[in-house]
Order: structure tokens, then sequence, then C-alpha cells
């Protein structure tokens, strides 16, 4: 597949990577000059492509220690959504220096019962929540959320139905919560952190459920960057305030993600904050040419090239979808060098890698599971969500009239 080179180095330091996906952040470090190492669920085509080693690992995330373990030394970092798992952050923290935050960090901040005050007592919005479903409507005003979240996966709206079927599953309760439903447009906001000072880096509008992508209801499944200075004035000083509180009062380090929405009349309400690296960034990175993986090691402390990064208004409007399988989909090399000529064909307009996150011939990529990722870039907002849903159909529909039978491969998931 096309990819964008890394910066030539004679002795490169080296980087571990670890997290359910790593691609991304995989691919935003050689371009700080960083060698990396990587294991992630997927092991994609473009990730064994970039890294020094890759690993797919088997037992996720349990085997994701294993396979830090035999790295080079040199710090590591984490992606999604290992924030679900504090006592493996810690883990691997004892033996192998972390640039990130600390699983006791996460588990403040992913903690409703801390975060929810912290933000009310600074005049910001954050939903209702509780940790047990008594009393609540079963209007579907609510939402159950598993505290382990990741991606929207496992989310429902709290209904009749759902509460039925929530008895029959009462011991599996102290594993979710019930939320408010806050209407309005998704955001996230993407924020670097050092020395208790937050300065936000981009802001995107998120897809979610969107049924072009074959995503289920409330999964994450792609972004449209969205220039800061076409927010409204509103939005821009409350972003500002959350930075503020995430760097203050919960002490995060490094590039972190917020995850909001906003009403008719700009006011934001956060719904979550993912402290490490998130889905969006790329986006930010094609536009403005920093490395966001960079910034990130930086702010916690490791910079081997000192990178730079100048947030200035472009013309390029960025946009990417994650298209999940409709079927069970079998990979193979007929089917990959189709897409890398789909990709070269884009990527020629666009200046960046138009495909990404391509799976490994041999594998089957599962019903309702990630199948690859889809990058347009446009004039406007607008003019890139277009051009999105045009490549996005038209991958889908040659993968489905080329993909061979899914029969005897194994799974890419």
């Amino acid at each position: 597949m096309t990819s964008m080179p890394s910066v030539p180095s004679k002795q490169r330091p080296a980087v571990v990577i670890v997290g359910a996906s790593v691609r991304a952040l995989a691919a935003s470090a050689t371009r700080a000059d960083w060698a990396v190492y990587a294991a992630d669920l997927f092991g994609d085509v473009d990730l064994t492509a970039l890294a020094c080693e890759s690993r797919r690992v088997a037992n996720y995330p349990s085997s994701l220690a294993d396979a830090a373990a035999t790295c080079p030394s040199g710090p590591w970092c984490y992606t999604g959504a290992l924030e679900n798992h504090p006592e493996l952050i810690d883990s691997i923290a004892a033996v192998r220096p972390l640039a990130g935050n600390s699983g006791t960090t996460v588990r403040r901040v992913r903690e409703a019962a801390i975060l929810g005050p912290a933000l009310q007592a600074a005049g910001l919005r954050f939903p209702e929540t509780h940790a047990a479903p008594a009393g609540l409507p079963t209007d579907g005003s609510f939402l159950v959320k598993p505290r382990a979240s990741a991606g929207g996966r496992g989310i429902r709206r709290w209904t009749v139905a759902e509460a039925a079927t929530h008895r029959d599953r009462e011991p599996a309760a102290a594993a979710r919560v019930w939320q408010r439903f806050v209407a309005g447009v998704p955001l996230a906001a993407a924020y670097v952190i050092q020395a208790g000072s937050a300065v936000l880096l981009g802001v995107s509008r998120q897809l979610v459920g969107e049924v072009w992508c074959n995503a289920r209801p409330f999964a994450y499944c792609g972004s449209i960057a969205l220039p800061i200075e076409q927010l409204p004035g509103i939005t821009v000083d409350q972003l500002a305030r959350i930075g503020t509180l995430l760097a203050g009062s919960f002490g995060l380090m490094g590039v972190v993600g917020a995850d909001l929405v906003m009403d008719s009349a700009g006011h934001i309400t956060l719904i979550e904050v993912n402290p490490r690296p998130t889905a969006s960034l790329e986006l930010i990175e094609r536009a403005h040419g920093s490395s966001i993986a960079g910034l990130h090691l930086a702010a916690c402390g490791y910079a081997p090239t000192s990178p730079q990064a100048t947030f200035v208004a472009t013309p390029a409007h960025w946009s990417k979808a994650i298209l999940f399988a409709p079927r069970d989909l079998a990979s193979d090399d007929r089917l990959i060098a189709s897409l890398d000529q789909m990709s070269a064909a884009w990527s020629g307009s666009d200046g960046w890698p138009a495909l990404a996150d391509i799976p490994q011939p041999g594998q089957t990529i599962e019903s309702g599971s990630p199948f690859i990722t889809i990058f347009a870039r446009g004039e406007s907002a607008d003019d890139s969500h277009a051009r999105l849903l045009d490549r996005t159909q038209a991958v889908q529909h040659f993968s489905l009239s080329q993909s061979s039978s899914a029969q005897d491969f194994p799974s890419k998931k």
C-alpha cells in the first residue's frame, strides 16, 4: 500500500506502541524519527510495512505485556482501548518507561463520579449518570453503557425491552453505567498537555452509527475535521476550560482526547475523556504536517528530534471513515492488489494514503468488524464528507464483488 516515508535517521530511538489498533500512532511516530515496535489485534499490512517489528496478539489485552517485554529498551505508549485496563498499564510501566498517563490517572479521569462533579464545579456540563437503573425512565432518554467502553460499542437505549433483558443479566450490572442521552452534534477535541498546560490541537465532528459504514448504533466510524476558527466563540471558550481542567485537576499529560456533544447554541457537554492519542488525530496531522506522536512523546519528556508543530489554517479539510464488514470478507492477494490500485489513484491527488488498516492476506474480516479506513480531502468540511461517502461506497462495492469466499480463512479479529 502507498505509505508516507519516515524521517531518515542513522540511529533512531525505539518506541513501543500497544493497543487494540496502533497503525495511526505508529505511522505518526515514524514521521518523528522513532523506530516503532508495535503490537495490536490486527497486524495490518501497512503497520507491518512501517514498523521495525509488529506483532498481532491473540489474547487481548494480556498478551500486550508479553509483546512489549520482547522489544528493545525505550519508552512505550498506548492507544485505545487500553484505558479500560489501568492495571495492565501500571504493570507494563513498572518495567518500561511510560510515555503517557498512569493507571491511577486513567482511573480518576474515567470515573464519572469524579469527572462529573469536577466539570460541574468548573461551570461545565456532564450528563446525569447513575451506577444503577433503579427509578430511571425506560423511554430511551437514558443510555446503558459498558464502564469499559471503547468506540461506542455496547451502548444501547434504556427501554422497557432492554430493562427486561437486563434483569436476566443482573450480575453484570456493576460493569455498566446509565447516562442521560444528550442530543446534538458529536464532537471530539484533541489536546496536547505538558507541565500542567493544555493546548487545543483540533476539533472534529464524529461519525457515529452511520449506515453507509455498516456501523452499529452509537459505534464510532470516522471523523470530519472542523476548523477551530469556524466554531462558535462560546464553544472555543468551553473547550479551553476543559483543557485547563484536564491539565490541572486531573494532571493528564501528552496528547489526549475528549468526546463531546454540542447543542444548537454552541454549548458543549463532555461525555468522556480518552487519556491517550485518539483516532481523529491523524486528520490534524494531515492538515498541519506535524507528527502527533512526536508531540505526545515530547510532552511526556521524550523528544529525540524536537518536532515543532505549526497549527495554521490550510485550505485542506480532511475526513476519515471506518468501513465495517457487511458480511464475512476474505482478504487475499488479489483483493489487496486491487485496493492498492484504488488507493494510489486517490492518494495521488490527496498527497497522503487514501486507504489504511489493510488486512493481511489469508485473513477473514468477520461481519461487523472493522475492515478498512478510508480518507478524503476537500475544499470544505462538506466537500470532504461528500468525497468520503463516495469513496467508502466505492470500496464497499468493489470489495463485496472481489472478496474471495471466507471459508477456511482465520479471523482478523
